[in-house]
């Protein structure tokens, strides 16, 4: 399928019916009066957050949204049928923000929660039918009230992942491995940088409780000058947003014995200047593809790490060593964070051109 995190999209409620003009008018009951009947109210436009849905493809094939009318009122009292609501389903993460006529967006809608449902655009009121305005003054009134008109909303919708961990690093350094070797999901793995383009979930049951879960966001590579959107950076990093905590991985290739760590400052440098919060969001280091050196200088790089007061758990995903260690570590650092403190999502960066990827998203529960 094709993963789509931003589209532009119309919402229209719908009019409210007009009120009728009526009068009664039956054998025996001479002037029975006005009796017209209420306009039914329009139908609201309303966004429901849906864990079935992960991506925004179908919002890029449909882009107009529109309730249903109010029926107008008839004679005998008789009101017209409210215009039913529409209900569109969106991916958990989804950020609505309305845009005005001078281009300017506010966000009007954060559907970070499952079945979250947000009324996006009201419909019209339904006009008053002409029974209403009788009086001792005015006992004929030949008039009723129109319906009020629906709203229309141009909307542009950005998905941000939601995730309990991301995994991020440079790219080619075994991100799709790990996800794939922890949980079910089957990320395209190759051997050249940017394999992944798109983030992919995956979901890591804990073997000793089987109603605990965590969910894991493979996020693509990342690059020296993605906070100024340099290889995609920002659309990559607004999924990194979402996460709880992240899992931070370097490849044994882009290690430098004068620098080792060089590698993860330059990835939390990029953290720093896009977002603060996300600088300081708490992180797993870990060193992967140690498989392709000795097993002394391995050895080395550890003391190293001891020895400049960095704990970095060194793994070779591709053959599993070590991944125990780094997944209890996980599960750790996930029961020590308040799952309900809702993670910052107000922040805005410009919207990147209509993009699409034809790679395959993945989100299974084993």
């Amino acid at each position: 399928m094709r993963f789509v995190d931003e589209a532009v999209i119309k919402a229209i409620s719908g009019n409210g019916g007009h009120g009728c003009v009526s009068f009664r008018r039956e054998k025996f009951i001479p002037r029975g009066g006005p009796d017209g009947g209420d306009g039914g109210n329009g139908g609201n436009v309303v966004f429901k957050a849906s864990t079935r849905l992960l991506s925004l493809y179908d919002f890029r094939l449909k882009r107009v949204y529109q309730a249903e009318n109010g029926r107008p009122g008839q004679g005998s009292q008789m009101h017209g049928r409210g215009g039913k609501d529409l209900v569109v389903e969106m991916p958990v993460g989804t950020l609505v923000f309305e845009r005005g006529e001078n281009g300017a967006e506010s966000l009007i809608a954060d559907l970070s929660e499952p079945d979250v449902e947000v009324v996006i655009a009201h419909g019209g009121r339904g006009g008053k039918g002409n029974e209403h305005f009788k009086s001792s003054t005015m006992q004929a009134p030949r008039f009723s009230q129109p319906g009020e008109p629906g709203e229309e909303k141009s909307l542009r919708l950005e998905l941000k992942i939601l995730a309990d961990a991301g995994l991020l690093g440079l790219p080619n350094a075994g991100k799709s491995t790990f996800i794939s070797q922890v949980s079910a999901a089957k990320p395209k793995i190759a051997a050249y940088p940017f394999t992944t383009l798109v983030p992919n979930l995956g979901v890591m049951m804990d073997e000793f409780d089987p109603d605990r879960r965590m969910v894991i966001a493979d996020i693509p590579g990342l690059i020296e000058g993605a906070h100024e959107g340099q290889g995609l950076g920002h659309r990559f990093l607004k999924h990194v947003e979402r996460t709880r905590f992240l899992v931070h991985i370097l490849s044994i290739e882009d290690v430098d014995m004068e620098n080792p760590w060089a590698g993860f400052d330059l990835i939390n440098d990029e953290l720093q200047r896009f977002d603060e919060t996300l600088g300081s969001r708490e992180q797993i280091q870990v060193v992967n593809k140690i498989d392709l050196l000795p097993p002394e200088e391995v050895d080395g790089l550890r003391a190293r790490a001891e020895a400049d007061g960095r704990r970095i758990f060194f793994i070779s995903a591709l053959e599993g060593e070590g991944l125990d260690s780094v997944v209890s570590e996980m599960w750790r650092m996930l029961a020590e964070l308040d799952r309900n403190v809702p993670l910052d999502s107000s922040r805005q960066i410009e919207p990147e051109p209509e993009e699409e990827f034809d790679v395959e998203v993945v989100w299974v529960r084993e």
